[in-house]
């Protein structure tokens, strides 16, 4: 896995959860849970992308764009809900 990561020069990091290396994390300026950012890819991130590796997901920016637009494309698939109030007509209606 390091050997891509080498070759690769901006990476996504996404914080999954928060448990030990808080300093670690905040130093890669991931405060919260969920959150993303963009660093370039040098040996002092790469150590500290090492140290919290259970607790983040490290993208390309490739994988960062295909996963984008497939999360839109999955937004875009689904059709809009449509509710027809009609009142059914009935020959003898008494309106009393």
């Amino acid at each position: 896995m390091e050997h891509c990561i080498d070759l690769i020069s901006i990476l996504h990091i996404k914080l999954i959860k928060v448990k030990l290396h808080r300093r670690t994390l905040e130093a890669m300026g991931l405060r919260r849970c969920h959150r993303t950012v963009l660093h370039s890819n040098t040996s002092s991130i790469r150590g500290m992308i090492q140290q919290v590796k259970r607790m983040v997901v490290v993208e390309t920016e490739e994988m960062f764009k295909a996963r984008k637009e497939a999360e839109a494309n999955h937004k875009a698939l689904r059709p809009p809900l449509v509710v027809s109030h009609s009142i059914p007509a009935t020959g003898s209606s008494n309106m009393s």
